[in-house]
Parts: structure tokens; sequence; C-alpha cells
């Protein structure tokens, strides 16, 4: 079961309470799966959280470099399709991010091998995984936006996040929802409720603001462009 951000609605978490229980009662397994560990969730009521850490709780690790040459073997064994061993050791080592991609590297580079007739070497790797690579764009997440602005103007977290009405730490606010909103594809309320929880009028006013410092307040604007490169690496 994918825990996402429609669970932060109130109607659907006690849906969600009584679907839970009934499994429970039941002896079923539920597995969950979740970008932050029970204890970082925001917006979850303590009955929910309380029975998600009824469980265990692992973190799952990108695989490293030898369980991916394992992965992609596993999957031309079971395709019946031989490889080289060091064009698998190229893909395994250049395509890190999750299996979906590293499969479809493979699927890729078979497919170019087939329909242009061409035998899958190291320079028909390199062209496939090169293509691939810059097509995958890096998911980046609001905790992540949020640190990479605090760290920019050297404050933390919990600075950015406050109450305080300073206009650097505003303005530092402010970029981070904008930057969240232009980064990722959370709703204005969740933006708001994770930076400081703010409403998604906050959020809203924080975005235009953030525009319209840009077009008139050099200093302002050389901040986004700084941020965007960072965010964008």
């Amino acid at each position: 079961m994918m825990f996402n951000s429609y669970l932060g609605k109130s109607g659907t978490q006690d849906v969600f309470f009584h679907i839970f229980n009934h499994l429970h009662q039941n002896g079923k397994q539920v597995i969950l799966t979740s970008d932050k560990a029970p204890v970082d969730m925001q917006d979850i009521e303590q009955r929910l959280l309380s029975r998600f850490k009824w469980g265990l709780s692992a973190e799952l690790q990108t695989p490293d470099f030898e369980t991916r040459v394992s992965i992609l073997k596993n999957k031309l064994y079971r395709d019946g399709v031989e490889m080289p061993d060091d064009i698998i050791e190229y893909v395994a080592k250049n395509i890190k991010s999750n299996i979906r991609e590293l499969e479809g590297a493979i699927i890729s580079l078979i497919a170019q091998s087939s329909f242009n007739k061409k035998e899958i070497n190291i320079e028909l790797a390199k062209q496939v995984v090169e293509k691939f690579v810059k097509n995958t764009k890096r998911e980046v997440s609001i905790d992540y936006i949020q640190k990479i602005v605090s760290d920019y103007f050297q404050m933390d977290v919990d600075t950015l996040q406050s109450k305080t009405r300073k206009r650097h730490i505003v303005q530092a606010r402010q970029l981070a929802m904008f930057f969240a909103k232009k980064f990722t594809k959370a709703s204005l309320a969740s933006i708001g409720s994770q930076i400081g929880k703010r409403d998604h009028a906050t959020v809203l006013h924080a975005c235009k603001t953030v525009d319209n410092l840009s077009s008139t307040d050099k200093q302002f604007r050389k901040y986004v462009e700084d941020l965007t490169k960072k965010l964008s690496v």
C-alpha cells in the first residue's frame, strides 16, 4: 500500500484507519511504503501514527553496484538474452537511481541492437546510457529544497520555518516555497504544511512575490539563479 500525500486529508485518514483495523483484526499482513519514518510524518493523526509504529520499520537503500549487476544478470537470464559482462557492468555502474531505470536501460540497449542490427558493444552501451541518463530527471523533495535554501542563507531549517517576520528569513522561506512549487508535484497546501505549517494562500503569495522581486531586484534575482543551479544539479 503506497503511503502518499492523499493521506493528509482527514476524511481519507478516517477511512484508512478503519481499513487498517479491519485488515489487522483479520490477521492480514499490511506493508506500507513512505519517504519518511513514522516519527517524521506531519499532519497524520496520532491514532494512525501509533499503528504505523506497531510493525517493523526498515529503511530501503539504493542497490549497490554488485546488487545492480545481479539484477541485470537475472533479468537477462529470465529473458534468455546473453550479454558480455563488461556491458552489464558498464550499465550497472552508470545507472544508479532505481531498478526500473536499470532494467529500462538494458531493454533499450537490446532494442537498439535489434532494430539497427548493431552488435551490443561498449560504444552502443555508452550511447544508450547517455541518452537514458539525460532523460532521467532527479526528483527533488521539499525537505531537500529547505535544506539547500537554508544552507545558502546560512541558517538552519527551523529558522526558515519559524514565525519570525525578519526580512531575510521571510525571503528565504518564500524562495523555499517557490522552488517547492517549481520542482515538486506537491499541492500548495502540502507545500505550506511542510514549510512552517502555512496555508496554501501563503504559498501562492510567496510565489508571486518571488516572481515580482526577480524582475525588480538584481540581488534577489541572483538568489533565484544561484539556487536554481544548486537544485538542478
